[in-house]
Protein backbone atom coordinates (compact mmCIF):
# COMPACT_ATOMS: atom_id res chain seq x y z
CA UNK A 1 0.00 0.00 0.00
CA UNK A 2 0.94 3.30 -0.61
CA UNK A 3 0.09 7.13 0.24
CA UNK A 4 -1.96 7.44 -2.68
CA UNK A 5 -4.30 5.04 -1.71
CA UNK A 6 -5.55 6.53 1.26
CA UNK A 7 -7.76 9.09 -0.25
CA UNK A 8 -4.82 12.10 0.21
CA UNK A 9 -4.82 15.37 -2.02
CA UNK A 10 -2.45 16.07 -4.12
CA UNK A 11 -0.96 18.85 -2.29
CA UNK A 12 -0.67 16.19 0.58
CA UNK A 13 0.90 13.67 -1.71
CA UNK A 14 3.59 15.94 -3.21
CA UNK A 15 4.66 17.47 0.37
CA UNK A 16 4.68 13.45 1.50
CA UNK A 17 7.25 12.84 -2.07
CA UNK A 18 9.17 15.61 -1.23
CA UNK A 19 9.81 14.53 1.92
CA UNK A 20 10.63 11.00 0.32
CA UNK A 21 7.32 9.07 2.30
CA UNK A 22 5.91 6.45 0.22
CA UNK A 23 4.90 3.69 1.91
CA UNK A 24 2.19 4.29 4.99
CA UNK A 25 2.91 2.46 8.51
CA UNK A 26 0.65 0.44 9.56
CA UNK A 27 -1.36 2.99 11.98
CA UNK A 28 -1.25 5.91 9.37
CA UNK A 29 -3.05 3.04 6.63
CA UNK A 30 -5.50 2.03 9.15
CA UNK A 31 -6.33 5.31 10.25
CA UNK A 32 -5.99 8.21 7.66
CA UNK A 33 -9.11 6.69 5.14
CA UNK A 34 -11.16 6.58 8.43
CA UNK A 35 -10.29 10.16 9.52
CA UNK A 36 -10.86 11.70 6.78
CA UNK A 37 -14.36 10.65 7.24
CA UNK A 38 -14.54 12.23 10.36
CA UNK A 39 -14.49 9.57 12.54
CA UNK A 40 -13.27 9.45 16.57
CA UNK A 41 -10.85 7.55 16.76
CA UNK A 42 -8.68 5.63 20.26
CA UNK A 43 -5.10 4.71 18.99
CA UNK A 44 -2.71 2.74 20.89
CA UNK A 45 0.42 3.08 19.92
CA UNK A 46 4.09 3.47 20.80
CA UNK A 47 6.75 6.53 19.69
CA UNK A 48 7.96 5.82 16.37
CA UNK A 49 4.90 4.58 14.51
CA UNK A 50 3.98 7.43 12.55
CA UNK A 51 0.88 8.64 14.46
CA UNK A 52 1.91 12.27 13.74
CA UNK A 53 1.54 12.23 10.46
CA UNK A 54 -1.92 9.74 10.84
CA UNK A 55 -3.11 12.35 12.41
CA UNK A 56 -1.95 15.75 10.68
CA UNK A 57 -2.25 14.86 7.29
CA UNK A 58 -6.33 14.04 7.93
CA UNK A 59 -6.12 17.08 9.61
CA UNK A 60 -4.72 19.40 7.17
CA UNK A 61 -7.16 18.16 4.23
CA UNK A 62 -10.01 18.87 6.50
CA UNK A 63 -9.14 22.46 7.30
CA UNK A 64 -8.00 23.21 3.84
CA UNK A 65 -11.55 21.92 2.38
CA UNK A 66 -13.38 23.89 4.75
CA UNK A 67 -11.34 27.53 4.55
CA UNK A 68 -13.39 29.16 7.42
CA UNK A 69 -12.02 32.30 9.54
CA UNK A 70 -12.36 32.14 13.27
CA UNK A 71 -11.50 35.04 14.55
CA UNK A 72 -9.76 36.53 17.07
CA UNK A 73 -7.91 34.30 19.60
CA UNK A 74 -9.39 31.10 18.07
CA UNK A 75 -8.60 28.08 16.42
CA UNK A 76 -10.27 25.21 14.42
CA UNK A 77 -7.85 22.36 15.69
CA UNK A 78 -6.20 21.88 18.64
CA UNK A 79 -2.97 19.71 19.46
CA UNK A 80 -2.24 18.93 23.09
CA UNK A 81 1.35 17.12 23.92
CA UNK A 82 2.89 16.51 27.24
CA UNK A 83 6.42 17.96 26.66
CA UNK A 84 7.86 20.56 25.19
CA UNK A 85 9.98 18.53 22.71
CA UNK A 86 7.18 16.93 21.32
CA UNK A 87 4.93 19.63 20.84
CA UNK A 88 7.81 21.15 19.18
CA UNK A 89 7.98 17.98 16.89
CA UNK A 90 4.60 17.89 15.81
CA UNK A 91 4.81 21.79 15.23
CA UNK A 92 7.80 21.02 12.76
CA UNK A 93 5.68 18.13 10.88
CA UNK A 94 2.87 20.67 10.14
CA UNK A 95 5.38 22.90 8.39
CA UNK A 96 6.27 19.34 6.27
CA UNK A 97 3.49 18.29 5.69
CA UNK A 98 1.30 21.31 5.06
CA UNK A 99 3.71 23.44 3.00
CA UNK A 100 1.47 23.63 0.02
CA UNK A 101 -1.94 25.21 1.92
CA UNK A 102 -1.92 28.27 3.64
CA UNK A 103 -2.72 27.19 7.02
CA UNK A 104 -1.71 29.26 9.79
CA UNK A 105 -0.48 27.09 13.22
CA UNK A 106 1.51 27.88 15.99
CA UNK A 107 3.13 26.10 18.87
CA UNK A 108 2.32 26.86 22.78
CA UNK A 109 4.64 25.60 25.29
CA UNK A 110 6.17 26.40 28.53
CA UNK A 111 10.05 27.87 29.37
CA UNK A 112 9.36 30.96 27.23
CA UNK A 113 8.20 34.19 27.05
CA UNK A 114 4.24 33.89 26.04
CA UNK A 115 4.53 37.41 24.64
CA UNK A 116 5.27 35.63 20.96
CA UNK A 117 2.41 33.06 21.76
CA UNK A 118 -0.05 36.14 22.71
CA UNK A 119 0.73 37.53 19.36
CA UNK A 120 0.11 35.01 16.94
CA UNK A 121 -2.99 34.19 18.65
CA UNK A 122 -4.59 37.48 18.29
CA UNK A 123 -5.03 37.08 14.95
CA UNK A 124 -6.89 33.31 14.66
CA UNK A 125 -5.24 30.42 13.60
CA UNK A 126 -5.93 27.24 12.14
CA UNK A 127 -4.18 24.92 14.23
CA UNK A 128 -2.73 25.20 17.98
CA UNK A 129 -0.04 22.67 19.36
CA UNK A 130 0.21 23.35 22.73
CA UNK A 131 1.34 21.64 26.38
CA UNK A 132 -1.43 21.67 28.84
CA UNK A 133 0.14 23.91 31.36
CA UNK A 134 0.70 26.93 29.30
CA UNK A 135 -2.59 26.83 27.51
CA UNK A 136 -4.44 26.77 30.65
CA UNK A 137 -2.24 29.67 31.67
CA UNK A 138 -3.42 31.91 28.40
CA UNK A 139 -6.84 30.42 28.71
CA UNK A 140 -7.25 31.73 32.29
CA UNK A 141 -5.68 34.85 31.01
CA UNK A 142 -8.67 35.20 28.22
CA UNK A 143 -5.62 35.50 25.12
CA UNK A 144 -7.68 32.38 23.67
CA UNK A 145 -10.71 30.70 22.82
CA UNK A 146 -11.80 27.61 22.27
CA UNK A 147 -15.35 27.71 21.00
CA UNK A 148 -14.36 27.12 17.32
CA UNK A 149 -12.71 24.15 17.78
CA UNK A 150 -13.66 21.18 15.73
CA UNK A 151 -10.44 18.97 15.56
CA UNK A 152 -9.38 17.94 19.13
CA UNK A 153 -5.99 15.38 19.16
CA UNK A 154 -4.72 14.10 22.32
CA UNK A 155 -0.99 12.72 22.15
CA UNK A 156 0.65 10.03 24.75
CA UNK A 157 -2.15 10.61 27.00
CA UNK A 158 -0.62 8.14 29.08
CA UNK A 159 2.76 10.31 29.37
CA UNK A 160 -0.05 12.89 30.91
CA UNK A 161 -1.53 10.97 33.15
CA UNK A 162 2.19 10.36 34.65
CA UNK A 163 2.99 13.96 34.56
CA UNK A 164 -0.28 15.23 36.67
CA UNK A 165 -1.77 16.87 33.66
CA UNK A 166 -5.23 14.64 33.35
CA UNK A 167 -7.01 17.33 35.40
CA UNK A 168 -6.01 20.54 33.32
CA UNK A 169 -7.15 18.12 30.22
CA UNK A 170 -10.02 17.22 31.50
CA UNK A 171 -10.60 20.91 32.06
CA UNK A 172 -9.36 22.07 27.96
CA UNK A 173 -11.88 19.66 27.01
CA UNK A 174 -15.19 20.58 28.60
CA UNK A 175 -13.96 24.17 27.16
CA UNK A 176 -14.30 22.28 23.63
CA UNK A 177 -17.98 22.40 21.49
CA UNK A 178 -19.36 19.05 21.82
CA UNK A 179 -19.63 18.14 17.95
CA UNK A 180 -15.93 17.91 17.20
CA UNK A 181 -13.69 15.11 15.78
CA UNK A 182 -11.75 13.56 18.50
CA UNK A 183 -8.69 11.18 18.59
CA UNK A 184 -6.83 9.97 21.73
CA UNK A 185 -3.11 8.41 21.47
CA UNK A 186 -1.81 6.33 24.34
CA UNK A 187 0.51 3.95 24.42
CA UNK A 188 -0.42 2.24 27.23
CA UNK A 189 -4.00 2.18 28.35
CA UNK A 190 -4.49 3.24 32.94
CA UNK A 191 -8.36 3.69 33.96
CA UNK A 192 -8.20 6.36 33.96
CA UNK A 193 -6.65 7.54 30.63
CA UNK A 194 -9.16 4.82 29.14
CA UNK A 195 -12.10 6.60 31.51
CA UNK A 196 -11.03 9.61 29.57
CA UNK A 197 -11.45 8.28 26.35
CA UNK A 198 -14.92 6.94 27.33
CA UNK A 199 -16.15 10.44 28.06
CA UNK A 200 -14.56 12.22 25.07
CA UNK A 201 -14.69 10.07 22.13
CA UNK A 202 -18.18 9.62 20.03
CA UNK A 203 -17.73 5.77 18.69
CA UNK A 204 -14.33 5.75 18.47
CA UNK A 205 -12.10 3.57 15.88
CA UNK A 206 -9.77 1.45 17.66
CA UNK A 207 -6.89 1.77 15.99
CA UNK A 208 -4.14 -0.83 18.44
CA UNK A 209 -0.30 -1.31 16.81
CA UNK A 210 1.50 -1.78 19.76
CA UNK A 211 3.95 -4.47 18.97
CA UNK A 212 2.91 -8.10 21.37
CA UNK A 213 6.86 -7.80 21.77
CA UNK A 214 7.46 -4.47 24.17
CA UNK A 215 10.86 -4.34 22.89
CA UNK A 216 12.20 -3.50 19.49
CA UNK A 217 13.96 -6.78 18.26
CA UNK A 218 16.58 -4.93 16.34
CA UNK A 219 17.95 -3.01 19.62
CA UNK A 220 21.11 -5.25 21.43
CA UNK A 221 20.18 -5.37 25.36
CA UNK A 222 22.85 -5.73 27.70
CA UNK A 223 23.67 -4.85 31.43
CA UNK A 224 26.74 -4.20 33.09
CA UNK A 225 26.68 -4.83 37.39
CA UNK A 226 28.84 -1.80 38.59
CA UNK A 227 28.92 -0.38 41.54
CA UNK A 228 27.92 3.63 41.45
CA UNK A 229 30.99 4.62 42.13
CA UNK A 230 32.56 3.02 39.07
CA UNK A 231 30.14 4.02 36.78
CA UNK A 232 31.58 6.98 35.61
CA UNK A 233 34.64 5.04 34.63
CA UNK A 234 32.75 2.53 32.65
CA UNK A 235 30.47 5.44 31.07
CA UNK A 236 34.24 6.83 29.77
CA UNK A 237 35.84 3.43 29.01
CA UNK A 238 32.62 2.57 26.65
CA UNK A 239 32.30 5.71 25.04
CA UNK A 240 36.11 5.51 23.82
CA UNK A 241 34.59 2.86 21.34
CA UNK A 242 34.45 4.98 17.92
CA UNK A 243 31.59 2.76 17.23
CA UNK A 244 29.29 4.72 19.56
CA UNK A 245 28.73 7.53 17.13
CA UNK A 246 25.59 9.11 19.01
CA UNK A 247 24.69 8.74 22.28
CA UNK A 248 22.28 9.11 24.67
CA UNK A 249 22.87 8.78 28.04
CA UNK A 250 19.89 8.20 30.70
CA UNK A 251 19.97 9.08 34.39
CA UNK A 252 17.13 9.70 36.95
CA UNK A 253 17.51 13.03 38.07
CA UNK A 254 18.55 16.59 36.99
CA UNK A 255 21.35 17.09 39.21
CA UNK A 256 22.64 13.61 38.31
CA UNK A 257 22.32 14.91 34.20
CA UNK A 258 24.56 18.05 34.99
CA UNK A 259 27.06 16.17 36.41
CA UNK A 260 27.63 13.63 34.02
CA UNK A 261 27.40 15.99 31.20
CA UNK A 262 30.47 17.76 33.01
CA UNK A 263 32.35 14.87 33.96
CA UNK A 264 32.36 13.71 30.37
CA UNK A 265 33.39 17.39 28.91
CA UNK A 266 36.06 17.09 31.10
CA UNK A 267 37.17 14.24 29.78
CA UNK A 268 37.18 15.67 26.30
CA UNK A 269 33.72 13.83 25.25
CA UNK A 270 31.16 16.47 23.66
CA UNK A 271 28.59 16.74 25.76
CA UNK A 272 24.99 18.06 26.63
CA UNK A 273 22.25 18.09 29.42
CA UNK A 274 18.44 18.52 28.95
CA UNK A 275 16.02 18.10 31.63
CA UNK A 276 12.89 19.75 33.20
CA UNK A 277 14.85 22.38 34.70
CA UNK A 278 16.72 23.68 31.99
CA UNK A 279 14.74 26.56 29.69
CA UNK A 280 13.27 25.75 26.60
CA UNK A 281 15.68 27.63 24.78
CA UNK A 282 18.38 25.52 26.29
CA UNK A 283 16.73 22.44 25.73
CA UNK A 284 16.43 23.25 21.97
CA UNK A 285 20.11 24.65 21.68
CA UNK A 286 21.28 20.70 23.20
CA UNK A 287 19.21 19.18 21.17
CA UNK A 288 20.28 20.63 17.75
CA UNK A 289 23.81 20.07 18.88
CA UNK A 290 23.09 16.55 19.56
CA UNK A 291 20.82 16.44 16.07
CA UNK A 292 23.90 18.10 14.12
CA UNK A 293 26.82 16.25 15.86
CA UNK A 294 28.06 18.87 17.53
CA UNK A 295 27.69 16.98 20.87
CA UNK A 296 28.15 13.22 20.51
CA UNK A 297 26.29 12.77 23.94
CA UNK A 298 23.29 13.80 25.20
CA UNK A 299 22.19 13.30 28.64
CA UNK A 300 18.98 13.05 30.12
CA UNK A 301 16.13 12.48 32.34
CA UNK A 302 13.07 10.61 31.28
CA UNK A 303 11.66 13.82 30.61
CA UNK A 304 13.19 13.44 27.19
CA UNK A 305 12.29 9.60 27.13
CA UNK A 306 9.34 10.02 24.79
CA UNK A 307 10.60 13.30 23.58
CA UNK A 308 13.50 13.26 21.31
CA UNK A 309 13.33 12.24 17.57
CA UNK A 310 16.91 12.48 16.90
CA UNK A 311 17.96 10.17 13.78
CA UNK A 312 21.02 8.15 13.64
CA UNK A 313 21.29 7.04 17.72
CA UNK A 314 23.68 4.07 17.36
CA UNK A 315 23.36 3.48 21.52
CA UNK A 316 21.01 4.18 24.72
CA UNK A 317 23.26 4.01 28.11
CA UNK A 318 20.89 3.65 31.19
CA UNK A 319 23.68 5.24 33.73
CA UNK A 320 20.56 4.64 35.76
CA UNK A 321 17.85 2.10 35.77
CA UNK A 322 14.49 3.61 36.03
CA UNK A 323 11.90 2.63 38.70
CA UNK A 324 9.27 2.20 36.38
CA UNK A 325 9.97 -0.61 34.02
CA UNK A 326 7.83 1.10 31.33
CA UNK A 327 10.22 3.93 30.99
CA UNK A 328 12.82 1.73 30.37
CA UNK A 329 11.01 0.59 27.34
CA UNK A 330 10.91 4.54 26.15
CA UNK A 331 14.23 4.99 26.78
CA UNK A 332 15.43 2.40 24.23
CA UNK A 333 13.04 3.25 21.78
CA UNK A 334 15.38 6.57 21.02
CA UNK A 335 17.78 4.02 19.02
CA UNK A 336 16.78 1.55 16.38
CA UNK A 337 14.38 3.86 14.61
CA UNK A 338 13.31 3.53 10.93
CA UNK A 339 14.52 0.05 10.19
CA UNK A 340 18.09 0.62 11.60
CA UNK A 341 19.95 -1.20 14.32
CA UNK A 342 20.76 0.20 17.95
CA UNK A 343 22.00 -0.87 21.44
CA UNK A 344 21.36 -0.38 24.79
CA UNK A 345 23.49 -0.41 27.79
CA UNK A 346 22.58 -0.36 31.09
CA UNK A 347 24.34 0.00 33.89
CA UNK A 348 22.95 -1.81 37.52
CA UNK A 349 24.23 -1.46 40.86
CA UNK A 350 23.57 -3.23 44.31
CA UNK A 351 20.82 -0.95 44.81
CA UNK A 352 18.90 -1.01 41.12
CA UNK A 353 18.30 -5.31 41.21
CA UNK A 354 14.91 -5.05 41.85
CA UNK A 355 14.54 -2.45 39.07
CA UNK A 356 16.24 -4.51 36.85
CA UNK A 357 14.29 -7.90 37.84
CA UNK A 358 10.77 -5.66 36.92
CA UNK A 359 12.32 -4.25 33.62
CA UNK A 360 13.12 -8.22 32.22
CA UNK A 361 9.62 -9.22 33.82
CA UNK A 362 8.33 -6.57 31.38
CA UNK A 363 9.76 -7.12 28.27
CA UNK A 364 10.01 -10.77 29.19
CA UNK A 365 13.70 -11.29 28.22
CA UNK A 366 16.62 -11.31 30.14
CA UNK A 367 19.22 -8.71 29.21
CA UNK A 368 22.67 -10.35 28.14
CA UNK A 369 25.36 -9.69 31.57
CA UNK A 370 28.35 -8.22 30.30
CA UNK A 371 31.54 -9.06 32.65
CA UNK A 372 30.89 -10.67 36.05
CA UNK A 373 27.47 -11.27 37.49
CA UNK A 374 26.74 -10.01 40.98
CA UNK A 375 27.91 -12.76 44.00
CA UNK A 376 25.63 -12.17 46.13
CA UNK A 377 21.83 -10.03 45.71
CA UNK A 378 21.41 -9.19 48.71
CA UNK A 379 17.45 -8.76 49.64
CA UNK A 380 18.06 -6.32 52.32
CA UNK A 381 19.89 -3.54 49.49
CA UNK A 382 16.97 -3.91 46.62
CA UNK A 383 14.61 -0.61 46.56
CA UNK A 384 11.13 -1.28 47.28
CA UNK A 385 8.73 -2.10 44.58
CA UNK A 386 5.76 -0.10 44.16
CA UNK A 387 3.03 -1.01 46.41
CA UNK A 388 5.59 -3.60 47.73
CA UNK A 389 7.41 -4.57 51.13
CA UNK A 390 10.13 -1.59 51.77
CA UNK A 391 13.44 -3.11 52.70
CA UNK A 392 14.26 -3.76 56.58
CA UNK A 393 14.21 -0.55 58.39
CA UNK A 394 17.40 0.98 60.75
CA UNK A 395 16.62 2.51 64.05
CA UNK A 396 15.47 6.18 63.82
CA UNK A 397 13.85 5.78 60.44
CA UNK A 398 10.17 5.99 59.50
CA UNK A 399 8.45 2.69 58.50
CA UNK A 400 5.97 1.79 55.94
CA UNK A 401 3.43 2.63 57.88
CA UNK A 402 4.19 6.15 58.78
CA UNK A 403 5.64 4.90 62.39
CA UNK A 404 9.07 5.60 63.63
CA UNK A 405 10.84 3.55 65.67
CA UNK A 406 12.78 5.50 68.05
CA UNK A 407 16.35 4.43 69.47
CA UNK A 408 16.19 2.97 73.08
CA UNK A 409 19.38 2.22 75.52
CA UNK A 410 19.50 -0.99 74.25
CA UNK A 411 20.02 -0.46 70.69
CA UNK A 412 16.83 -1.83 69.79
CA UNK A 413 13.87 0.32 68.27
CA UNK A 414 10.51 0.39 69.27
CA UNK A 415 7.48 2.44 67.84
CA UNK A 416 7.08 5.50 68.52
CA UNK A 417 3.56 7.65 68.62
CA UNK A 418 0.70 6.82 66.32
CA UNK A 419 0.67 6.72 62.49
CA UNK A 420 -0.01 8.96 60.42
CA UNK A 421 -3.69 10.20 59.16
CA UNK A 422 -4.55 8.93 55.63
CA UNK A 423 -4.14 12.34 54.13
CA UNK A 424 -0.57 12.64 53.80
CA UNK A 425 0.38 9.38 54.89
CA UNK A 426 3.94 7.69 53.37
CA UNK A 427 3.43 5.00 51.83
CA UNK A 428 5.67 1.89 51.49
CA UNK A 429 7.61 3.32 48.36
CA UNK A 430 8.40 6.38 50.39
CA UNK A 431 6.04 8.66 48.13
CA UNK A 432 3.08 10.49 48.96
CA UNK A 433 -0.53 9.51 47.56
CA UNK A 434 -1.50 12.84 47.02
CA UNK A 435 1.31 13.54 44.72
CA UNK A 436 2.02 11.98 41.07
CA UNK A 437 4.65 11.73 38.89
CA UNK A 438 8.56 12.43 39.58
CA UNK A 439 10.23 15.14 40.93
CA UNK A 440 11.39 15.57 37.34
CA UNK A 441 7.76 15.42 36.06
CA UNK A 442 6.85 18.13 38.59
CA UNK A 443 9.82 20.33 37.41
CA UNK A 444 8.36 19.73 34.00
CA UNK A 445 4.46 20.80 34.63
CA UNK A 446 5.60 23.87 37.05
CA UNK A 447 8.11 24.92 33.60
CA UNK A 448 4.58 24.20 31.13
CA UNK A 449 1.82 26.27 33.22
CA UNK A 450 3.90 28.71 35.54
CA UNK A 451 2.22 26.86 38.69
CA UNK A 452 2.59 23.99 41.03
CA UNK A 453 0.07 21.18 40.30
CA UNK A 454 1.35 18.38 42.26
CA UNK A 455 1.33 18.04 46.34
CA UNK A 456 -0.84 16.63 48.72
CA UNK A 457 -0.81 17.14 52.16
CA UNK A 458 2.35 16.90 54.48
CA UNK A 459 1.69 14.96 57.70
CA UNK A 460 0.37 16.92 60.48
CA UNK A 461 3.57 17.86 62.98
CA UNK A 462 3.16 16.73 66.11
CA UNK A 463 3.78 19.71 68.47
CA UNK A 464 6.11 19.23 71.31
CA UNK A 465 8.38 17.57 68.84
CA UNK A 466 11.88 18.23 67.83
CA UNK A 467 11.10 20.01 64.71
CA UNK A 468 8.43 22.37 66.54
CA UNK A 469 11.27 23.14 69.53
CA UNK A 470 10.14 20.60 71.99
CA UNK A 471 7.36 22.91 73.04
CA UNK A 472 4.13 22.51 74.14
CA UNK A 473 1.14 23.00 71.23
CA UNK A 474 0.44 26.61 71.19
CA UNK A 475 -3.32 26.06 70.94
CA UNK A 476 -3.10 24.23 74.45
CA UNK A 477 -1.32 25.96 76.81
CA UNK A 478 0.79 23.51 79.33
CA UNK A 479 -0.08 23.34 82.94
CA UNK A 480 0.51 26.90 84.75
CA UNK A 481 2.44 28.62 81.69
CA UNK A 482 1.21 30.81 78.82
CA UNK A 483 1.22 29.45 75.48
CA UNK A 484 4.77 29.66 73.43
CA UNK A 485 4.77 32.24 70.34
CA UNK A 486 2.55 35.28 69.70
CA UNK A 487 -0.94 35.59 70.86
CA UNK A 488 -3.70 35.08 68.01
CA UNK A 489 -5.21 38.66 67.28
CA UNK A 490 -8.71 38.69 68.61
Amino acid sequence: MKFTDLGLAEPLLRALAAADYTTPTPIQAQAIPELLKGRDMLGIAQTGTGKTAAFALPILQRLSENKEHVGPKATRALILAPTRELAVQIGDALKVYGRQYKLRHTVILGGVSQHGQVRALARGLDIVVATPGRLMDLLNQRHIRLDKVSHLVLDEADRMLDMGFIRDVRKIVAALPQRRQSLLFSATMPTEVAKLAGDMLHNPLRVEVTPKVVTVERIAQSVHHVSTADKRTLLENLLADPAMKRVIVFTRTKHRANRVAEQLDKAGISADAIHGNKSQNARQKALDAFRKGRARVLVATDIAARGIDVSGITHVINYELPNEPESYVHRIGRTARAGAEGAAISFCDATERAYLRDIERLIKLRLEVIGDAPANDNPARRPARKNGPRPQQRSGQRQGNGERWAKSGNGKGKPQGKPYAKTGQQNGNGAKPGSQGSSEQKDEAQKNGGKKRFGGKKPNQKFGSKQNGGGASPRRPASGGAPKGRPRAA
